[in-house]
């Protein structure tokens, strides 16, 4: 067997009987008293539970409602199922969550990896698998193989994963260096491949997936290694009444559904939008939309919705255009027909404030005519669609979505059935005949996206960095730890 080949398979063992021991020291109790629910009793005797964690868009932060992120939906509910009050510290870094835990008790949730080595610690059963990813700046070319990494200027994050995998790495190639960070966050440590302080980096694919639509330069490369699981940690020696406790509420989450629901709202988006496409939009926000941000949120406020949404719609309209005109005769940043704008009292559609204000009472008229019967999201995803493709033609969709057995009050089903309206099968049974029906479904999706790229933005810098801020020449020094290459061994 070749050399490389067997230092693979040994490699692979050694994590596979790791991984064993760990799961061993999680179910196995040792002694009478590490049965006991000593720790679990203390939380619910206090009425709260202590998490500690990171404030990043894959954990904690706070949103446009609230605090949200994935293991801040989770931490809530593990808190509402064991009957208690959430305590959140979020001011750690990866390398201080488990000294917290330890010292101070109750549970990290911070992206934390499951690694053997972890002395005073249990970690739950594995909540997801993340993958370490090769990360590079665009023009760099044949970044294909471990072998490319050696000379580049290479970061990760201290502590989180990432790190041990380049050490791993490093035993096979003696040359590779890199630089460590226990102060940043991966959103910063891709401003600086987007920058150029960076070559290349190592994060997990999940956090490349939802950072990459705001770093147009930063490429995917190549998966480095196995994956490791995200768990969660609680101290050992005091009991293992909160471990078992988090291990069955995560297998109900798992059993019900509910974990693969959140995996796929936070990290599961199809990539919507082209990279050409991305730019232009980035592109936009920065030089187009700020001349209208103040109209669109005078409209919301008139309306009822978010001017976030409303900016997504005009951009998907025109790209925040206000003289653009289609084929069709539609015209206006937030294209309106003659008609429209004859019903919505707009004089002039070339009038950025004019559009704007139309195009929303027009949305929110539409969207109030809708039945009674369909609420929530699912309502405005349907009105959505009927200010591109027209209220009859949506009837019809939801007319056919019935016909398919399907729940005509459901988005989801809704959009199945239009794209239907194209075949003569379905719209000959409808009032309103033939409609290019696929056109609203991408409508919609691509105004989601718009929405959902604004709203990061907008949160990002308030919250995080300025993307646009370059950091001094001496920056890299100070955040950043280096990892020299392994010296050679003497004969």
């Amino acid at each position: 067997m070749p050399t490389s080949i067997a230092q693979h398979f040994i490699a692979h063992y050694r994590a596979y009987f790791a991984m064993i021991a760990t799961l061993l020291l999680i179910l196995v109790p040792r002694s009478a008293s590490m049965t006991s629910g000593e720790h679990l009793a203390q939380i619910q005797a206090k009425e709260f539970i202590t998490i500690h964690t990171r404030n990043t868009p894959t954990t904690y932060y706070e949103g446009r409602q609230g605090p949200t992120g994935f293991e801040y939906e989770l931490m809530h509910r593990f808190a509402d199922y064991l009957g208690v009050s959430l305590n959140l510290n979020a001011s750690h870094h990866p390398e201080s969550v488990l000294p917290a835990v330890r010292e101070q008790g109750d549970l990290g949730a911070a992206a934390l990896p499951l690694l053997a080595d972890s002395p005073g610690i249990h970690y739950t059963r594995s909540i997801i698998q993340m993958q370490p990813l090769v990360v590079y700046r665009r023009g760099l070319n044949g970044i294909d193989e471990p072998a490319d990494l050696v000379g580049l200027e290479l970061g990760t994050l201290s502590e989180a994963g990432t790190s041990q995998a380049l050490r791993a790495l490093q035993r096979d190639y003696p040359n590779l260096s890199w630089k460590e960070s226990h102060e940043l966050e991966v959103a910063e440590l891709l401003a600086r491949v987007e920058n150029g302080i960076l070559d290349a980096a190592i994060i997990f694919d999940h956090q490349f997936r939802l950072n990459r639509l705001f770093f147009p330069n930063v490429e995917r490369g190549f998966f480095l290694g196995e994956p490791l699981s995200l768990a969660w940690a609680v101290p050992s020696g005091r009991g293992l009444g909160l471990l078992e406790a988090a291990n069955q509420f995560l297998q109900e989450l798992q059993e019900n559904g509910t974990l693969q629901q959140l995996v796929s709202r936070y990290f599961g988006h199809d990539d919507y939008l082209e990279y050409v496409g991305t730019r232009t939009f980035l592109a936009h926000l920065d030089e187009r939309l700020p001349n209208y941000t103040e109209l669109f949120k005078q409209a919301a406020r008139d309306t009822g919705f978010d001017w976030k949404l409303l900016a997504a719609v005009g951009y998907q309209e025109s790209h925040w255009d206000p003289t653009a005109v289609s084929p069709t005769g539609v015209r206006g940043l937030m294209m309106l027909t003659n008609p429209t704008a004859s019903e919505m009292g707009v004089a002039d559609r070339t009038d950025a404030a004019q559009s704007i204000d139309g195009g929303a009472r027009y949305l929110r008229s539409i969207k109030d005519r809708l039945p009674d019967s369909i609420t929530g999201d699912d309502r405005l995803y349907m009105a959505m669609a009927a200010y591109n493709v027209g209220l009859g033609h949506l009837y019809d969709a939801r007319k056919i979505a019935e016909m398919r057995g399907g729940d005509p009050d459901r988005w989801q089903d809704v959009r199945a059935a239009l794209p239907l309206l194209q075949e003569r099968e379905w719209h000959s049974q409808t009032r309103h005949g033939y409609a290019r029906g696929g056109e609203p479904v991408i409508y919609v999706r691509n105004i989601r996206r718009y929405y959902e790229m604004i709203e990061y933005v907008e949160r990002s810098r308030q919250q995080f960095f300025q993307l646009e801020q370059a950091p001094t020449s001496e920056e890299p020094l100070l955040l950043f730890d280096i990892v020299p290459p392994i010296e050679p061994q003497s004969g």
